[in-house]
């Protein structure tokens, strides 16, 4: 493969995503949990630019609170880029130039957003040209969520997150999200589930974790009244143990107008569903009034792309 400089400077955009339904199995003895996940990449995007350098550096700067977010090897697109160099042989560095819109430790994936984006850029700026599959196999290696910001659209994730396969949704469902100022740690969420598990005796079932049924016939259908029904994430006790503020927005969120409000992800984001754009613009009107940060997206969208 060629390292041939394509160009001085790339620009790439990956989308946030929503878990629209998240069945968590049982602890395994590594730590980790399998889970059964419908994702749906939304418009609301990270922008990662990659120019050449001869270390591994990054900036970040953007429209939500990067407080807390690193700016060295910890950060998850340096790690990325670090990777697609090792790949390629690459002897020289690159400088990312991030810049967040979806929230920080939110539940929407923004870090793993930057990754898939990261692996992208470096693989144009460096004419790497390593293929979707070969950048697939990277991503897995960075987090769950890794390669479906890469893929984008809506997808079936099972094992941790990462096995994807396509899923089928016609049209567009819209989304008001609301983010909170402060994030929740994924493994502190995953962890207090188990707690509340096991205070309460809830075992799981035994037998691995399926998206239900409804679900995909809703997205294939594209009618949200439906997808309302199923959509469900058992990390939401959790969450909403941890941060029980967040209850009252749901109910708000869900009594003014949205056809099903849920915690995305780990959240503490939280994203209502509504029936169409302008029932969606209704609602973040709503939830703006009553002193929310709230934001209309839509789904589904591509998944980490080069812009011109």
């Amino acid at each position: 493969m060629s390292e041939a400089v394509v160009t001085d400077r790339v620009h790439v955009r990956a989308p946030g995503k929503l878990n629209l339904f998240f069945e968590v199995g049982g602890v395994q003895d590594d730590g980790y949990h399998d889970v059964a996940s419908a994702y749906q990449a939304v418009s609301l995007y990270e922008s990662v630019w990659a120019s050449h350098a001869d270390d591994f550096t990054v900036t970040i700067s953007g429209s939500v609170d990067i407080e807390g977010v690193p700016a060295d090897d910890r950060n998850l697109a340096v790690r990325a880029a670090r990777l697609v160099a090792q790949r390629i042989g690459h002897s020289g560095g690159v400088h990312l130039d991030i810049v967040k819109s979806v929230p920080v430790a939110g539940g929407m994936g923004g870090g793993s957003a930057d990754a898939a984006a990261a692996l992208v850029a470096c693989d144009a700026l460096w004419g790497a040209e390593l293929g979707s599959s070969e950048l697939h196999k990277l991503a897995s290696r960075l987090g769950a969520d890794v390669p479906f910001a890469l893929m984008g659209g809506t997808a079936i994730g099972t094992g941790r997150g990462d096995q994807l396969s396509p899923a089928l949704a016609k049209g567009r469902f819209d989304w008001v999200v609301v983010p909170s100022a402060e994030g929740l740690s994924t493994p502190e969420v995953y962890a207090h589930l188990d707690v509340l598990r096991a205070q309460h005796d809830i075992g799981t079932t035994g037998s691995a974790p399926a998206v239900e049924p409804g679900v995909l016939h809703a997205l294939r259908a594209g009618d949200p009244v439906a997808l309302a029904e199923h959509i469900r994430n058992d990390l939401q006790a959790a969450a909403l143990s941890l941060r029980p503020g967040l209850r009252s927005t749901l109910e708000l969120g869900e009594r003014s107008g949205a056809l099903a409000g849920l915690v995305s992800g780990s959240g503490p984001t939280l994203a209502f569903l509504a029936g169409d754009p302008e029932s969606a613009l209704e609602l973040q009107v709503t939830l703006s009034a009553a002193g929310l940060e709230a934001l209309h997206v839509h789904g589904p969208v591509a998944g980490a792309r080069v812009l011109s």
